[in-house]
């Protein structure tokens, strides 16, 4: 980014094409970084080409927390800057314009509905974390206990909940003889559409069951895959923004490798994102399962296995060569031989790179991000791939390792002795839990919710007891170490 003469040539962003002509096509729930980053910088590719004007991005926020995306975007016209930082310290800056709107459902929850009802609106698109979806670890079915859902459920008012909000404005379309909008799931689960479709319509079941069974015939879910290594931006980056001349509330980090693969399967329309860089391709799941146990698993193991080693960023564990050889041992040898073949991608080059992007000191990624809402994540990224070496007889040492490195991050003090802050929606249950490891190294296992019968399975609970031991006696590096050694 180019140092600019004075603060007093501070300007707010600005894209340098019009957006005049720009109307709203897609709503968006869960406008945090990622999605600013990767869909709404995909969408703003086509726009600022002149391309499908007719798609720009209504955000919308049901937290309190929300509160402050939406100041930050007003004060600025709802544009904001994305920096991508390179490995090499090169950092590039661009103004995006594809959010026009934002409403705080908190508000004006009316606002919402009224958007949801509006016949332009063809594309409802989320990124509501993992647990936003309310799926039972265990069961797989949809977990009504969340307040909000209850709320819903019983048909209280206003809507506070996510699927409230999609499935109300659904019933105002169909009461109104609109199509139904497509909803788009953006977030790291695997087959992520079939998942919202499932959850989704089962709220709705408990709601309407006319509705719910109309949803299932009319409404579009798409998979897609969504990839791109966006860390929380912090006061230093928004001051080397300033820097440079721009004064953005709140601009976006992120590194230049990105990567959207989707299924085309729309209700009414969709943006021609390919010709922005996305792959339409007929089957996500390998896509999916790819970045979910390669990628999303291996961020876990070094979140655990790095914060107890004393590292606090991504890339200081991943530029470390026991560590790089420990998540390549998992990738190659646990992850690799669970995947199906993934058409056009080369998976030896896939591990490498996923490596060097890890390792890349620019993105400065805090392993703290990374460990948080651990019980949403180990169940859908790592837990799958113990299960089929289970089945299959294949080799499960570095994935215990990395549940053991979990369990043993959730005693709430690393190794010299500073308390950890275990960020969860279920952290009093799982720190409670490890709490008992004295007396029982199985203890964190038996949340069945979680684990199911994991903790029945003698060669896994084998050697998770071993490796927890060691982690609690000699420390992270001597048992990475140790394993690496005894596995290589």
């Amino acid at each position: 980014m180019a140092q600019a003469p004075g603060h007093d040539e501070l300007h707010k962003p600005a894209v340098d094409w019009d957006r005049a002509s720009v109307t709203p096509g897609i709503a968006h729930f869960g406008v945090g970084g990622f999605h600013r980053a990767h869909q709404a910088v995909y969408t703003d590719d086509l726009l600022a080409a002149g391309r499908d004007q007719d798609w720009g991005i209504i955000g919308i926020g049901t937290m309190p927390g929300d509160a402050r995306m939406r100041d930050a975007l007003a004060q600025q016209d709802h544009q904001y800057t994305v920096v991508v930082k390179h490995p090499d310290g090169q950092r590039e800056a661009r103004p995006i314009g594809s959010i026009i709107g934002y409403h705080h459902a908190p508000d004006d929850p009316e606002a919402v509905l009224a958007l949801l009802e509006d016949p332009a609106i063809r594309i409802v698109s989320l990124t509501i974390t993992e647990g936003g979806y309310h799926l039972h670890p265990t069961t797989g079915e949809l977990d009504p206990s969340d307040p909000s859902l209850a709320h819903d459920i019983a048909g209280e008012t206003p809507v506070r909940s996510v699927f409230g909000y999609l499935v109300e404005g659904l019933r105002r379309r169909r009461a109104a003889g609109t199509p139904p909008y497509t909803i788009l799931s953006c977030d790291n689960l695997p087959g992520n559409g079939e998942i919202a479709e499932r959850m989704i319509c089962a709220f709705a079941e408990l709601v309407d069951p006319e509705l719910a069974r109309w949803m299932r015939d009319e409404v579009s879910f798409p998979n897609c895959m969504v990839d791109r290594i966006t860390p929380a931006t912090t006061d230093a980056d928004t001051a080397a923004l300033r820097e440079a001349g721009i004064d953005d509330a709140w601009p976006v980090v992120c590194e230049p490798f990105r990567q959207w693969v989707m299924e085309d399967k729309f209700t009414a329309g969709r943006p021609t994102w390919e010709a922005a860089g996305a792959q339409v391709v007929d089957d996500v799941g390998p896509y999916e399962l790819m970045k979910l146990r390669l990628l999303n698993a291996s961020h876990q193991a070094i979140a655990y296995l790095g914060h107890l080693d004393g590292h606090r960023y991504a890339h200081e564990v991943s530029s470390d060569q026991l560590y790089r050889d420990f998540l390549m041992g998992y990738m190659e040898q646990e992850a690799t031989p669970t995947l199906p073949a993934v058409p056009g991608v080369d998976l030896v080059d896939y591990r490498q790179t996923l490596l060097d992007r890890f390792a890349s000191p620019a993105i400065s990624d805090p392993l703290a991000r990374l460990a948080a809402e651990a019980s949403d994540r180990i169940p859908k990224f790592l837990l799958p791939v113990i299960r089929a070496n289970l089945t299959s007889g294949g080799p499960i040492d570095r994935s215990a390792l990395v549940v053991a490195a979990w369990a043993r991050y959730c005693e709430g003090t690393d190794e010299q002795g500073a308390p950890i802050d275990v960020v969860d929606r279920l952290a009093e249950p799982l720190m409670a839990a490890a709490a008992r490891h004295d007396d029982d190294l199985l203890a964190f296992l038996r949340n069945e919710d979680l684990f199911g019968d994991l903790v029945d399975k003698a060669r896994f609970t084998e050697r998770y007891r071993e490796l927890l031991g060691q982690l609690r006696t000699d420390g992270a590096h001597a048992t990475v170490s140790r394993l690496v050694q005894d596995l290589s």
